[in-house]
């Protein structure tokens, strides 16, 4: 690998866009030409999602589309991102874990303990072993360094929480997918503009996308032969990859004084990271409020979502997922212009445009039925 390295500089080459080229093409083919296959077992061996209460769907489904994501990004990330697995060396440990609850889960449907156990250990691999974690929150409730165990806690907790959000939102198709390939987008694109140092990230961001946008070639066909959903396997998947990039993206901005390490300065960072990946958070939250409102178990499906509320506006699953991502794009362009505002006040209007978000089907849904009772 070093001697190609030294041939491609002589050539007048970098290395680095060689790697962004091959791991895009390399992991959307690999995804490519691996779902055909999962889908042909699954439909042999009956391996399919079932339509139950919070089905979007009326047929049955393979559902086993993770595995050619976990796949794609296994194999793409070891060849051009190499460094991560030197770098944090659970995080390989941490996906085949994940790996497995998925497919289990999506096969025979574990029970919740037994997923929220497996979701704490690999968080605890992850951010224990690997150091990834929150260090600071740059002033958000007066609260900047932690102690090192609060960290720890925290950062535990924020892993699941995000892995189970994200799960959250694979509801209609589309979403998970289109919404992962956004925020891959924005964490490489902010990565490639804070510079070398963090170019393995940009790799993983840039395979992340591939992968997932051959999923979504299967995902959003109108051919039900062709048609495959992502699962738990794929949603904890890349749930758990984003949390691990928004928490690289933070850390970039404390200062640790470290010799050969860049030194950045954005104030807002964690407010910028919640506007990236505000859907799940402000579903997960929202849907959670709901049920406690009506005295029900937070874990008790239900069709409170915010795909679930525009589907009820007879909007298609594409229109449904269109209209969810360019809302949040708004957000996400909203924190980027007022970036440098202070970070309380920054992280209150993205939560208050988030929440705005998820209550506006609500409004036009009302809006609709009032002027049908007047005519």
């Amino acid at each position: 690998m070093k001697n190609f390295e030294l041939f491609l500089r002589e050539i007048g080459i970098s290395i680095f866009y060689v790697k962004i080229g091959l791991g895009f093409l390399l992991s959307f083919l690999i995804t490519f030409f691996s779902v055909p296959t999962i889908i042909k077992i699954s439909r042999r061996k009956n391996l399919m999602d079932e339509p139950g209460v919070r089905s979007s769907h009326i047929r049955k489904i393979p559902n086993l589309g993770g595995i050619a994501i976990f796949y794609s990004i296994g194999i793409c990330t070891s060849i051009f991102a190499y460094e991560l697995f030197d770098l944090y060396k659970f995080l390989f440990a941490s996906l085949v874990i994940l790996l497995y609850i998925g497919v289990m889960d999506d096969i025979v449907v574990m029970r919740a303990y037994k997923k929220l156990v497996a979701q704490i250990v690999v968080s605890a691999l992850i951010v224990i072993g690997s150091d990834i974690r929150i260090r600071n929150l740059f002033g958000i409730f007066g609260i900047y360094q932690m102690a090192y165990w609060i960290s720890v806690i925290f950062s535990i907790v924020t892993f699941i929480i995000l892995i189970n959000a994200f799960n959250l939102i694979d509801g209609i198709d589309g979403l998970a997918g289109g919404y992962s390939v956004i925020c891959s987008a924005l964490f490489g694109i902010s990565y490639y503009r804070l510079g070398e140092y963090n170019y393995p990230l940009v790799v993983l961001s840039v395979i992340i996308i591939g992968a997932v946008l051959a999923f979504l070639y299967y995902n959003l066909s109108n051919y039900r032969t062709n048609k495959i959903f992502m699962g738990d396997t794929g949603s904890m998947l890349l749930g758990f990859l984003l949390a691990f990039t928004s928490i690289c993206f933070i850390d970039i901005f404390i200062d640790k004084a470290l010799p050969n390490i860049p030194r950045y300065h954005l104030q807002s960072a964690p407010a910028v990271a919640v506007a990236i990946l505000i859907l799940p958070i402000v579903d997960t939250l929202n849907v959670i409020c709901i049920r406690l409102y009506n005295k029900k178990s937070p874990f008790d499906a239900d069709k409170n979502h915010i795909h679930h509320k525009l589907l009820k506006l007879n909007l298609t699953h594409r229109r449904s997922s269109f209209y969810i991502i360019c809302y949040y794009l708004f957000i996400v362009a909203t924190a980027y212009y007022f970036r440098h505002l202070n970070v309380n006040l920054l992280l209150f209007i993205i939560l208050l445009l988030g929440f705005a978000g998820a209550y506006l089907p609500d409004i036009i849904y009302l809006f609709k039925n009032n002027k049908k009772t007047t005519n």
